[in-house]
This record gives C-alpha cells, structure tokens and sequence, in this order.
C-alpha cells in the first residue's frame, strides 16, 4: 500500500488549516459588513451602505488576516499590503457585491433583511479572495 495518499494529505493541512482561518476571519468580516449596511441603510441606502461596508469590513479582513492568517508572510510595508490586499480581492469584490446588489435589487427578502444578501455576497468571493490573498496580497 503506498503512503502516497497520506502524504498528499499531510501536505495540504497546512492549507487547510490557513484556509479555515481564513474563513473564520471572513465570519468577522461578515458580522463587519452586515452591521455597517445596518448602521449606514437609512443615512445611505441600501446601495451606498454596501459598497461603504464592503470597504469597511474588507479592511477589518486585511488586519486579522496580516496578524492571523498570513502571519509572518510578505514583505510590503503595511499600507502597500493593505492597498494590495484591496486590489487583488476586487475579483472577490465583483462577486461579493454583484451577488449583494442583484439579491437587495431583485429580491424582496433581501431588500428589507439585507443580511440575506451580505452573507450570499461573501460566499461568493470567498474562493477568489483566499486564492488572491495567499498568492498576491501575503506573498
């Protein structure tokens, strides 16, 4: 019996393990963004409180994933890996805010509990932004 599958196995934990960080980093960051279209809904709309909380918790997310996630990885001082982290998680950002704005535009649900539409938005950028963080933004 080959010890191949162990080993592959025993390979990836150290991603896993990066990769469930930073999930847990993103559930801060969600609980961030809900909470700042809520404060910011009425003063703002729905709209302009998304892409102000977006902004928001994705810089909450750059923090505990410098001092958590990615600890100890890259080189850029920290303001060029914050502007780093932002630029390279735009590909997320178009997924996570495409899927916001499409669910509070079209659905009912969502446009009075936007919290629906915030927590569809971060699963799907979650993919691209670990895979642009780990590659780019903490390289």
């Amino acid at each position: 019996m080959s010890d191949l599958p162990l080993a592959l196995a025993l390979a990836r934990r150290p991603i896993v393990a990066q990769f469930l960080r930073f999930g847990v980093v993103g559930t801060f960051g969600f609980l961030v963004d809900t909470a700042t279209v809520y404060g910011l809904r009425g003063a703002l709309g729905l709209y302009g409180a998304g892409a102000c909380a977006y902004l928001t918790a994705a810089s909450a997310n750059w923090l505990l994933n410098r001092v958590w996630t990615f600890r100890g990885q890259g080189s850029l001082p920290p303001h060029h890996q914050w502007a780093r982290f932002l630029a390279v998680n735009l590909v997320g950002f178009a997924f996570n805010r495409g899927t916001y704005f499409a669910l509070v535009t079209w659905s009912a649900l969502c446009a009075r509990e936007p919290v629906f539409a915030v927590a569809a938005g971060g699963i799907a950028g979650l993919g691209f932004n670990f895979h642009f963080s780990r590659t780019v933004a903490f390289k």
